[in-house]
């Protein structure tokens, strides 16, 4: 089920809204976690089990990982913690990783004569971002940064809450735990402020996202020996633009749900195309991944306090992990070592935080737009070869256009859409529209809310009837 099919939107998220908001208050946790695993239920099918293994395995170790006054069971809790995050560590790098190692040992022992056998798990939907939770909520729970959940209502509302359970936001425990107890009494307040965040997450998704996906594949389907200097520049703009629409497009949605729901979510995004260094873009894309990652990885590794070189090591760990977390790929682990290398450059030349006279501003934004983009092409292409070739050809102008597949995928529509998308580019880094919209009570931000619930949404809502849906590029990872 996917927050832009018409079960969601028409039958799933009003009954749900409807008892969240005619049951008693106490009743909502148990809705909302009911509720959540029927959604995921729907969509894993038996994996579901999985789910349900890990958040009983973490539930009962909460307790365990408090601290006490003076500590005194700290190796055991260290110990325990170790074996919790190990647990959910190999559930996820059994089901989503066995089967890129099986092939990449199979090719080895091809090279010497040899045979392996290949192993191919079906990738349990939103494995990637359950396993991240537990582990905050074992690691938090451990630092003493939040008490261990007694309710086990309340877990599966944090583990499982369908708003992000399938594509984030990353929601850290600390982030939530004390949102889980309180049962709001201004319901109707927060579905007001939520339904026009969510509809303008469906606008990005349905409006934009998925009227340029047809173009994106014919580019990036393009054979090798065809590919053209239109074709590999058109394709990288159009991904850059559909992948952000698509992932902040379902951000919004999901925490304007969660609004509706009573819990402020964590936000996602706020302009990362206005970066002008990539340091400056990681603390604007998927910012909650990039939270979680300091937090339970970098700064635990020592961070930059250890000096320049240990600081590099692990910013390389750091973009390996992040990279691979992405999909089992070695398109993901190129990309997120492109990114890491560029942090250590920006890091080691002193511009991740350098004041940028305005003069400048635009051409540092233009090449950071640039680079970011042919790490996009990694992000998407099938293998590296393709991507070699993509970003071989936009540095090697040539006199050939569109192929006729590609030149047939960008119709009129398509075209005038990547053209006014194309705005993101432009716009200035402040302010936030999503925040903005959910939160200002200025005439302006009225204004918004009220053409994004009625023109945007109407249209959004027709393009969702007739079928041009298609699931969000996230729920993959």
């Amino acid at each position: 089920m996917s927050f832009a099919s018409p079960l969601f939107l028409w039958f799933f998220m009003p009954f749900v809204l409807a008892a969240v908001l005619i049951a008693p208050r106490s009743w909502r946790n148990g809705i909302i976690a009911v509720a959540s695993l029927v959604f995921y239920a729907s969509a894993a099918g038996a994996d579901t089990w999985l789910l349900l293994t890990t958040m009983v395995v973490n539930f009962l170790a909460g307790p365990w990982l408090e601290p006490d006054q003076w500590d005194r069971n700290r190796p055991f809790r260290r110990q325990l913690l170790f074996g919790v995050i190990a647990f959910d560590l190999t559930v996820l790098v059994i089901w989503k990783y066995a089967g890129f190692a099986t092939e990449q040992l199979a090719a080895l022992a091809r090279m010497f004569g040899g045979d392996f056998p290949v192993t191919h798990l079906l990738l349990p939907i939103g494995i990637s971002f359950y396993t991240f939770h537990h582990i905050s909520y074992v690691v938090d729970v451990y630092r003493g940064e939040r008490l261990a959940a007694r309710n086990p209502v309340s877990f599966v509302t944090y583990i499982a809450m369908f708003p992000q359970l399938i594509a984030g936001p990353i929601v850290r425990y600390r982030e939530i735990a004390d949102q889980l107890p309180q049962q709001r009494s201004h319901r109707l307040d927060d579905i007001a402020a939520g339904f026009p965040r969510f509809a303008l997450g469906m606008c990005k998704k349905a409006i934009i996202a998925d009227t340029l996906a047809p173009f994106v594949t014919a580019c990036f389907n393009t054979p090798d020996d065809e590919m053209t200097f239109a074709i590999a520049w058109m394709g990288a703009i159009a991904y850059t633009l559909q992948l952000y629409f698509d992932f902040s497009g379902y951000s919004d949605m999901a925490i304007g749900l969660g609004r509706m729901l009573g819990f402020r979510l964590p936000e996602n995004f706020a302009r990362p195309y206005s970066s002008v260094t990539i340091t400056e873009f990681w603390r604007r894309w998927h910012m909650s991944l990039s939270r979680w990652f300091r937090d339970y990885v970098y700064i635990p590794l020592g961070g930059n306090r250890h000096g320049a070189a240990k600081t590099y090591r692990n910013l390389c760990i750091v973009f390996v992990l992040t990279g691979f977390w992405h999909g089992a790929n070695w398109t993901f682990l190129v990309w997120g070592m492109f990114h890491g290398a560029l942090l250590i450059i920006e890091r080691g030349f002193h511009l991740e935080d350098a004041p940028v006279r305005r003069g400048a501003r635009i051409a540092r934004r233009a090449l950071t737009m640039l680079l970011v983009m042919i790490g996009w092409i990694y992000f998407r292409a099938d293998d590296l070869p393709s991507a070699l070739n993509m970003v071989g050809h936009m540095f090697l102008p040539d006199f050939n256009g569109l192929t006729d597949i590609t030149l047939s995928a960008l119709t009129n529509q398509r075209l005038v859409v990547m053209l006014l998308a194309l705005a993101i580019l432009f716009l200035p880094a402040q302010p936030v529209t999503g925040p903005l919209l959910e939160s200002s009570r200025s005439t302006p931000a009225t204004v918004l809310r009220v053409s994004v619930m009625t023109a945007g949404l109407a249209y959004a809502a027709i393009l969702i009837a007739s079928g041009t849906f298609s699931p969000f590029l996230y729920n993959q990872f």
